[in-house]
């Protein structure tokens, strides 16, 4: 099965060239599509300040990072847990660029695309949404994605979020298979299977009602995709039309 790793970072800045630093490195790894909870989060000390425009985007202050390990303390764990993989980043250049420049301090050559093959997901949304907005707020909002808790940038965070943009963009959720098994070719789309009926004299289901908190849990989510999305919430709308033909 494909091994991906949906990868973002922070940094004291915008330019690895003038002697910024990473100082997050937030890793969410997906098999098959599937999401397997093996995550990796680094916070680094830079050994430097922080630009002031960098730090109210992420929040994240020296002062935190100073007893965090510095990258040469965990370089060969990071790229351990990427071998091999496709690294699916937001606006890859980016990430990618400030990551060789850890690796080129340490003198090490080879760079990341030598590494892992890279997708990027502003390029795949630019393609698919051209003349929109293609930020990933923005693509939160087109896809009903609940990122209100997110005041502040931080890697594995966006990380996170960026896998369920990746997973809707390409293909959504894919279709569970009657053999409890999740069903998909390689562009993303769900395979045909042969139709298994159910047995005629077979028990009747158990139904099991929500209850109130869920209920309401329900009603608070819909509400809030609602309010991100640019269309509504498509399950609230049709709630509220079967709601007014009874």
């Amino acid at each position: 099965m494909s091994r991906q790793i949906v990868l973002d970072t922070e940094t004291t800045g915008l330019e690895p060239s003038e002697g910024h630093r990473v100082i997050e490195i937030g890793c969410v790894e997906m098999v098959g599509r599937r999401l397997t909870g093996n995550n990796l989060h680094l916070y680094l000390n830079p050994e430097r300040d922080i630009d002031e425009g960098a730090l109210q985007v992420h929040g994240i202050t020296r002062e935190f990072l100073a007893d965090k390990p510095v990258f040469s303390a965990v370089a060969e764990d990071f790229l351990r847990f990427i071998d091999g993989a496709e690294l699916v980043i937001h606006n890859a250049a980016f990430d990618v660029g400030f990551l060789n420049h850890e690796l080129r301090r340490l003198g090490q050559d080879k760079p990341i695309e030598q590494r892992c093959k890279i997708l990027d997901t502003l390029q795949l949304a630019r393609a698919k949404h051209p003349g929109q907005k293609n930020n990933l707020d923005a693509l939160c909002r087109r896809y009903g994605i609940d990122n209100f808790n997110r005041e502040l940038h931080g890697a594995l965070l966006d990380a996170q979020i960026l896998a369920e943009v990746y997973l809707i963009m390409t293909g959504g959720q894919a279709r569970l298979s009657l053999g409890g098994q999740d069903s998909n070719n390689s562009s993303g789309e769900a395979s045909a299977e042969p139709i298994r009926r159910l047995a005629p004299d077979r028990p009747a289901l158990k139904v099991i009602r929500a209850s109130g908190d869920e209920l309401a849990a329900h009603e608070a989510k819909l509400g809030g995709i609602a309010r991100a999305s640019e269309q509504g919430a498509l399950w609230l709308q049709l709630e509220q039309d079967s709601a007014a033909e009874h």
